[in-house]
């Protein structure tokens, strides 16, 4: 099975006494408590946390993917050293970078992450990341989306590097 979830970007001011006993390697938050802010105690971004509870919840094969601010790919301290962590899992399989416009409540532009427990244990030490911010088909100012060609092209990448060639093959005697 596979999972996508959408959830509320850059949410700021969680209770940091809410979350503190989920941090384990069992737990709901296996790489640790995000950054807090300095004066309140508060988690200042629960970007990082978004990230660890879907990898919490996913079975030993379980799959995932999930739309996160793009600011979650790059933030510092803490959060890098729960990606840091995340990453050494051999379990992100791809990240892939949208540009603005793709939703109706949030004009930011986004990354969408994918994790694969089951992902061959010959791409564990890789990750597929795609800058797709140039890709997108206008469908008004305040709205873009992918095109049919443009998903089954950004498909296309991700089968060649999973070695699904069938798939790619596929695709190419479809065209």
């Amino acid at each position: 099975d596979f999972v996508m979830a959408n959830p509320p970007f850059n949410v700021d001011g969680v209770d940091t006494k809410k979350v503190e006993g989920q941090v384990d390697e069992a737990g709901r938050l296996p790489f640790g408590l995000p950054g807090t802010n300095a004066k309140t105690g508060a988690i200042s971004n629960a970007n990082s946390l978004w990230v660890q509870y879907f990898y919490s919840y996913l079975n030993d094969t379980g799959r995932a993917g999930f739309v996160m601010a793009s600011s979650a790919s790059d933030a510092g301290n803490k959060d890098r050293d729960i990606r840091q962590k995340l990453v050494e899992t051999g379990h992100v399989d791809v990240m892939v970078s949208i540009g603005p416009k793709f939703f109706y409540t949030r004009s930011l532009p986004c990354t969408l992450w994918f994790f694969d427990k089951g992902k061959p244990r010959v791409l564990h030490n890789t990750v597929l990341m795609l800058d797709a911010r140039s890709v997108y088909h206008v469908v008004s100012a305040r709205s873009h989306v992918f095109t049919e060609e443009q998903l089954a092209n950004l498909n296309a990448i991700v089968w060649l590097y999973r070695d699904q060639t069938p798939k790619f093959l596929a695709l190419l005697a479809s065209y």
